[in-house]
């Protein structure tokens, strides 16, 4: 899967299989950041301040059903706490670490600067892994070699795309 060459301003389509897929309207989409090989966004651009204001620091949103399930899976099998314990213990995995959260901080910054989330970024980078999702979702936005443990998941993940849409393409649309 390739990355979308830059972020994509959402179409009414886009924000409607969004919306299909979280079950709720989407939140401050500022782009598509990634698209399923379906074509359907599976990863968005939140904006660093939502609309009502409150700083929001995950900037790249998984929205896909089926891979959030996937994931869901591998974080139930302690798989963040063995990626955190190699953090530890592999100075060039916590590099490749330390990296994907300065690029993930300097794109936010493209958007808008937050000063309430300056140095934060998600998914407990630098130091931890916290949330899976959240990696893999910088890593399909990003491309391979930037989150080296978001394409590490993202590596045991099956083709979640492979056996149809995850929602109607044309619910929600006109």
């Amino acid at each position: 899967m390739a990355p979308t060459d830059r972020p994509t301003s959402p179409s009414p389509a886009d924000l409607a299989a969004v919306a299909s897929q979280l079950g709720r309207p989407p939140r401050s989409i500022a782009a598509v950041a990634h698209r399923c090989p379906c074509g359907l966004p599976d990863v968005v651009e939140t904006r660093p301040r939502l609309s009502d204001g409150t700083p929001f620091p995950t900037l790249y949103y998984l929205t896909c059903p089926k891979a959030t399930s996937l994931i869901g899976t591998l974080e139930a099998s302690g798989l963040m706490r063995r990626m955190t314990e190699r953090l530890e213990e592999d100075e060039e995995l916590a590099a490749g670490h330390r990296a994907a959260h300065e690029h993930y901080l300097a794109r936010r910054r493209e958007l808008s600067d937050v000063p309430e989330i300056v140095d934060v970024s998600a998914g407990g980078m630098p130091t931890r892994v916290k949330c899976l999702h959240v990696l893999v979702a910088h890593a399909l936005a990003a491309g391979p070699g930037v989150n080296p443990l978001g394409d590490e998941a993202l590596g045991r993940l099956d083709e979640w795309w492979a056996d149809g849409f995850c929602v109607d393409p044309a619910e929600g649309t006109e």
